[in-house]
């Protein structure tokens, strides 16, 4: 199977947004990642419910949409309404992430959780069956461009580890510093899924690129 490719939005030009959107339907990403903050969680605003509407009436594929905010349960049903396919909440943000996952399958969207660099995913074995998605930050969370951490490779191995044995069907997403190079070891050890933001938009064919992603 192919690496999915989930490229992130927060890197396109908000300029030219409508016209990014349509250059990654017509490539071979499967999703489009969208990046929620608040400024709380982590210090940085990305953009809220109304630019995700505008992303979602252009877009033709999946949104993955990853919640970097304080309150993540105050939002289930709006970002549902907005179009999110995935809703990844942040393991750190939710004391009831049990209840929090039940809602947003409830609500009719696919389950993620975020893991940030600092935080072992030991601690999902308990609810991995209930988990669609499990995102791990190999940056840490609030501004595109920063340095891959190291350390979210053996992350991966040990998540997957945890996959197999419970038998479970969750996929590993990797956002953060993810190029080719970077990307081969965390499809090696396990990854399923890239987020890719300005290694996506700063490269002179963003299509060729994607392409390049899909194929380690």
């Amino acid at each position: 199977m192919s690496t999915i490719v989930s490229p992130s939005v927060l890197s396109a030009d908000f300029a030219n947004l409508e016209r990014d959107v349509k250059m990654l339907n017509s490539s071979s990403a499967e999703w489009l990642h969208i990046d929620i903050m608040d400024g709380q969680f982590v210090p940085n605003i990305s953009f809220g419910l109304p630019v995700m509407k505008a992303i979602h009436k252009h877009a033709t594929k999946p949104l993955d949409v990853h919640l970097m905010i304080a309150t993540p349960d105050d939002y289930i049903d709006d970002f549902k309404e907005a179009g999110a396919e995935i809703l990844t909440v942040h393991y750190e943000t939710c004391p009831h992430l049990h209840r929090t996952l039940q809602r947003i399958k409830a609500a009719g969207m696919k389950t993620g959780v975020a893991l940030n660099p600092h935080t072992p995913v030991d601690l999902l074995k308990d609810i991995i069956h209930d988990i669609d998605l499990v995102l791990i930050m190999s940056v840490n969370p609030g501004f595109g461009g920063q340095k891959f951490i190291p350390q979210a490779v053996e992350k991966v191995r040990a998540l997957k580890g945890i996959i197999t044995e419970a038998k479970a069907e969750t996929l590993i997403e990797v956002d953060g510093g993810v190029n080719l190079e970077t990307g081969k070891l965390l499809v090696d050890a396990g990854a399923d899924a890239l987020v890719a933001g300005s290694f996506v938009f700063g490269s002179d064919n963003p299509v060729e690129t994607i392409g390049k992603l899909k194929a380690l």
